[in-house]
């Protein structure tokens, strides 16, 4: 079967629909000519099921890999990842979100396609705003998110993208403030009472005894109690410290306290549990329920923290997602706009297609 190079497609009469579309799935319709995108073109071209020419003249694979890479962003990429996926037994459809994948055994115009593929380069840093917009558009067709990364050598790592909605089972502490029982001493608060610091540390798993009677609570715990009035703070002179002074102090440790604030915020009034997860390189360790301080379960989340207009470097963020995988915990990423108060959350994690 012989077809025509125009433009970004190669063009056919009506003599290949009923072998590359109808039997195939290859290409689409148009009144009566078969369009073959140029990956697809490409893949059929270097099995010798169809031919190409260009102004009259043959192309042969090369020619035809040159002049696609030319006409279409990372073609040398997407074919590699199209490829992959014709040689697993998939049927694979390009389309804006670079390609629709139907599900193992199914069959295009007989069963929906299943997952949206987005295909990027790991030198191409990765805009979080591109994911959160890609990952609504498949979620609004009901579609799963994959990224197919390449890397240099061109191996290829798929990882799947879904939102998140979280949720715990812990209930706000049964205590209220105690004037003049916790002090802000540089980067944390130390709790002088003990009954609150027994039943803040017991009832939320707030904070890290500093010893039998007293406990020390984070920057970020302890303007979360003074919002939901839990816990009332002064400076070494003893004088009260409001909400927004505690913050600005915060801010001189932490830039990016507000943020980590209202993420934090966010995952208590969830009842979830979140502790710092400095140890695993993320904001947050994250924690459904803690039923006794004496049997601290295993943390479920890692969450990080991040604006909408933040930027992903691919290796940082397989690092990320190896090292949740690897204490078998689930790699979520929280964010949100400025000047808004809603976070959105969506996990990420390698998965076998």
């Amino acid at each position: 079967m012989k077809g025509v190079l125009q433009g970004d497609r190669v063009i056919f009469g009506t003599d290949a629909i009923p072998e590359l579309y109808e039997t195939l799935y290859y290409g689409r319709v148009r009144g009566d000519k078969l369009e073959l995108a140029l990956v697809e073109a490409a893949y059929l071209l270097d099995r010798e099921k169809i031919s190409v020419t260009a102004d009259g003249k043959p192309l042969g694979f090369r020619e035809l890999f040159i002049l696609a890479s030319q006409a279409q962003e990372l073609f040398e990429l997407k074919y590699i990842v199209y490829r992959d996926l014709r040689e697993r037994g998939y049927f694979v459809q390009p389309g804006v979100i670079d390609f629709r994948v139907f599900p193992r055994g199914g069959r295009p115009n007989v069963v929906p396609s299943r997952y949206f593929v987005h295909v990027i380069s790991e030198r191409k840093p990765l805009p979080l705003a591109d994911i959160v917009g890609n990952l609504q558009a498949a979620l609004n067709v009901r579609k799963e998110m994959v990224l197919a990364i390449v890397d240099e050598e061109s191996d290829i790592t798929y990882y799947g993208v879904k939102a998140n909605v979280l949720k715990g089972q812990m209930a706000p502490p049964d205590v209220g403030p105690v004037p003049g029982s916790a002090t802000l001493l540089e980067d944390r608060v130390v709790v002088w009472d003990r009954s609150l610091s027994e039943a803040l540390h017991a009832q939320g798993f707030y904070g890290n005894p500093l010893d039998e009677q007293r406990l020390q609570l984070s920057l970020v715990e302890s303007a979360y109690l003074i919002m939901r009035h839990k816990l009332e703070v002064a400076d070494r002179s003893g004088a009260p410290v409001a909400l927004d002074t505690f913050t600005e102090r915060a801010l001189a440790f932490e830039p990016d306290f507000k943020r980590k604030l209202l993420v934090y915020a966010d995952l208590r009034d969830k009842g979830l549990v979140a502790k710092t997860g400095f140890k695993f390189g993320s904001s947050f360790r994250v924690y459904e329920h803690v039923e006794s301080i004496a049997k601290i379960p295993h943390s479920r989340f890692l969450v990080d923290a991040h604006g909408f207009d933040y930027v992903f470097h691919l290796q940082a963020l397989s690092r990320s997602v190896r090292l949740a995988n690897s204490v078998r915990k689930e790699m979520v990423f929280a964010c949100d706009k400025d000047g808004e108060s809603t976070v959105r959350y969506f996990s990420l994690g390698r998965i076998k297609l």
